[in-house]
């Protein structure tokens, strides 16, 4: 399924946020939106989720403009997780992830077998068969992203967009949550796009990087394409050695204060030896 958007120019209020800006989804691949505070990559994922209507050009899904679309319709073709999410109260896991049923359900109908077997591969899917009963707001940070991602696979749709998922959480519930992207991704074949501020996880999880600087598209391309020192300090206004990964060989970020020539080139000496 192919989701692109076509000459946008995105506003709130009378303030220009982006301007004439083009792009296409990977298909079947990994996406992150990368930029500093402000640059526009939430405003142009807003538009993409059809949560911002563009003040000029389209969004397109597979050739059909996003706004020509009932919500029903959209729903069934991209899965949406907001930043921070409102959780209503005491609902259990289960009973959670049955939301993402309701764009599949004819008015008056009941749940039927494909609703129960959705709703029981997302909860598969995303290793929650253990809290299933328990209340969402009582799980863990990485726990709750879980169970709201199972939300949007029991919608059963090919996009998964996910707005800044790591936001708030610890290390080990990031990677968690990152790590699940990627096997859905790798196994089942969806197209996931996020938006990420921390470029050395975009770098390890992601096929394909957009970075956004003053509401253009400032770059694109894989992670080893687009992440050298050149474009951190164009874009972020920040120093920094871009050295492979020491085990995943991806590009691996380390900023730094100002230093002098030898002391960069001794921290380079430092890194190739680990």
């Amino acid at each position: 399924m192919k989701l692109a958007a076509d000459n946008l120019v995105l506003s709130y209020g009378a303030a220009t946020i982006v301007d004439h800006v083009s792009l296409h989804i990977p298909e079947g691949k990994v996406s992150a939106f990368l930029g500093p505070n402000g640059s526009g990559k939430s405003t142009i994922f807003r538009a993409l989720a059809r949560l911002l209507r563009p003040r000029h050009g389209t969004v397109v899904i597979d050739g059909t403009a996003i706004g020509s679309m009932t919500t029903k319709q959209v729903a069934r073709k991209l899965a949406i997780l907001p930043q921070q999410p409102v959780t209503p109260e005491s609902i259990t896991v289960e009973d959670l992830v049955w939301y993402g049923r309701h764009p599949h359900r004819r008015p008056l109908a009941g749940t039927g077998a494909a609703d129960r077997e959705a709703v029981e591969w997302a909860i598969r899917a995303t290793q929650l068969e253990g809290l299933r009963s328990h209340p969402v707001d009582a799980l863990s940070g990485g726990q709750r992203q879980r169970a709201w991602i199972a939300l949007a696979l029991a919608q059963d749709t090919s996009i998964l967009l996910l707005d800044e998922p790591t936001t708030f959480l610890d290390l080990s519930h990031q990677l968690e949550v990152l790590e699940l992207c990627a096997e859905l991704n790798r196994d089942q074949g969806k197209t996931v796009v996020m938006v990420l501020h921390d470029v050395n996880l975009a770098a390890e999880y992601c096929d394909h990087l957009f970075v956004i600087k003053n509401g253009q598209v400032f770059t694109q391309g894989s992670p080893g394409q687009v992440l050298t020192r050149d474009l951190i300090r164009a874009v972020y206004d920040v120093d920094a050695q871009v050295i492979p990964h020491p085990v995943s060989g991806r590009p691996l970020c380390i900023p730094f204060a100002k230093r002098t020539m030898a002391d960069d080139q001794a921290f380079v000496t430092i890194v190739s030896m680990l």
